[in-house]
């Protein structure tokens, strides 16, 4: 367990999350005007979106969908009845005054969601409740010096709020978490998960507690933080800010706070409502909503492979580590492109070079798995050239490396290059040869019991065939030329 070190002793965080997932839909959760991303401001709104007068809400049966599909995969009950209660609050970019959510009656209840942590440890995640509401639009301070801008093409855009037990402990669980849920729901397709783009937000519930005590401590609320690496450093941040008030005598208010990523610090923005604050009641123009068991069952049966059991099918099928496996199927595009690479191929080999080679690559390329230069077939190919001796390992090296750059076929390179490997023993033997006279020096070191040059000698020779000997053969042969072999 990891504690937070103060200066009066040690204190324990009791983290809950809030996500905020956009509903991957054509349109919004109560009109038809369109969720693309991107669009000139206000270009995207109806007039139910605007709030005009007399305009009534149609609920989108598709996003229903898409939030029973995610309730499944997150183990969750679903709730045959939900009801639409109206959030009275007022912002500029909420036109109505109020918006449409789910509190009492959720359509979702009860889930969990298991983790995967460094140390090779998982722990399971409470979900206490997955809601359906409507987005709000967009305040925008920067586009003139004295006046707010305010675009309403994502009012009323379908969100999925999937709220957390307080089970999380660390900033490392809490990215664990995210990292994980937004896995899901791209594997399902409910939420594309570009925070960047503002899919996915995540609301951080945080209060510190003496070691040892089980009541919760008074906690804040950092609203809106639109990156794994951010949710971990506001949470680090903001548990050594509320120690540092409790140990100098002061109290926690319960607040919302913003996370200042610039500053690398949270920033008070309003004191925290209650629900009753939001007076909360039944939306008078939205029925109950009921759903057909046989509709949710057959939702249920159309689910995909999901993460936690792609995972276990990796580790029993190829024989690979819980951790490789979790990396792999972080993504289902990443998942796809190694099982394609996999087939009658060593698996952990296959491992090694789409984790470290290619996401290194992929990395510093800055483009995902989709768009990567090298295919899946591409890669196979290469590591078949390695598997039938035609390269090395230090050799497919360097052909995956223009393979990056000119997206060309790994044998088409390998024979315009010369860069076959050199594994005709005649010719190794005298490029040893060649060594062993150049450096007679070392050879009498090496003799009088130096064993460590051994390394420099297979250098020499790796060297003078341009890197294209055969390892194993250079060191067979060696050893035969310095007479221990």
């Amino acid at each position: 367990m990891s504690y937070v070190q103060g200066r009066t002793g040690e204190w324990e965080r009791v983290i809950g999350l809030e996500v905020h997932a956009q509903v991957t839909a054509q349109s919004k959760l109560f009109s038809g005007a369109s969720t693309v991303f991107g669009a000139a401001p206000n270009t995207q709104v109806s007039s139910v979106d605007a709030a005009f007068p007399g305009m009534l809400p149609v609920l989108n049966r598709f996003c229903v969908e898409q939030a029973v599909r995610t309730g499944l995969g997150l183990q969750a009950q679903i709730n045959l009845t939900s009801v639409f209660e109206r959030k009275n609050y007022f912002y500029p970019d909420l036109p109505q005054g109020y918006q449409i959510s789910q509190f009492q009656h959720p359509i979702v209840g009860k889930g969990e969601l298991a983790i995967d942590l460094a140390d090779g440890t998982s722990r399971t995640i409470g979900i206490t409740r997955l809601h359906l509401e409507q987005d709000a639009g967009k305040s925008l301070h920067d586009q003139g010096d004295h006046a707010t801008f305010v675009d309403l093409n994502r009012s009323g855009i379908a969100l999925m709020e999937i709220v957390s037990e307080p089970d999380l402990r660390s900033a490392e669980e809490a990215a664990a978490y995210v990292k994980k849920l937004r896995a899901i729901l791209r594997c399902l397709g409910t939420c594309d998960g570009n925070m960047e783009e503002g899919s996915l937000r995540c609301d951080v519930n945080l209060s510190m507690r003496r070691v040892g005590v089980t009541t919760l401590g008074t906690r804040c609320e950092i609203k809106n933080v639109n990156s794994i690496r951010f949710v971990a450093q506001a949470i680090e941040y903001e548990a050594a800010r509320q120690v540092e008030v409790l140990e100098n005598g002061g109290t926690i208010v319960q607040e919302t706070r913003l996370w200042d990523s610039a500053k690398g610090e949270t920033r008070s923005m309003r004191s925290k409502e209650e629900a009753h604050d939001y007076r909360y009641f039944p939306d008078p123009d939205l029925l109950p909503l009921t759903l057909d068991p046989a509709w949710v069952e057959t939702i249920r049966q159309s689910l995909p492979e999901l993460p936690d059991a792609k995972k276990a099918r990796f580790v029993s099928t190829y024989g690979l580590t819980p951790y490789d496996a979790s990396v792999l199927v972080a993504e289902t595009a990443t998942a796809a492109f190694f099982e394609e690479v996999a087939k009658g191929r060593e698996a952990r080999l296959v491992t090694t070079w789409v984790t470290v080679e290619l996401f290194g690559a992929l990395n510093r390329l800055g483009v995902g798995i989709e768009d990567s230069p090298i295919s899946a077939h591409a890669l196979g190919e290469l590591l078949d050239l390695m598997a039938d001796g035609t390269l090395s390992g230090r050799l497919a090296k360097d052909v995956f490396a223009v393979m990056l750059e000119t997206g060309q076929a790994p044998g088409r390179i390998v024979e315009e290059r010369g860069l076959r490997q050199v594994t005709d023993t005649g010719e190794l033997e005298k490029a040893i040869a060649d060594v062993l006279v150049a450096s007679a020096d070392k050879v009498a070191e090496y003799k009088a019991g130096k064993d460590k040059l051994f390394g420099f000698f297979v250098g020499q020779v790796m060297k003078s065939t341009g890197g294209k000997a055969n390892p194993d053969l250079v060191n067979k042969l060696l050893k035969k030329g310095l007479g221990v072999g």
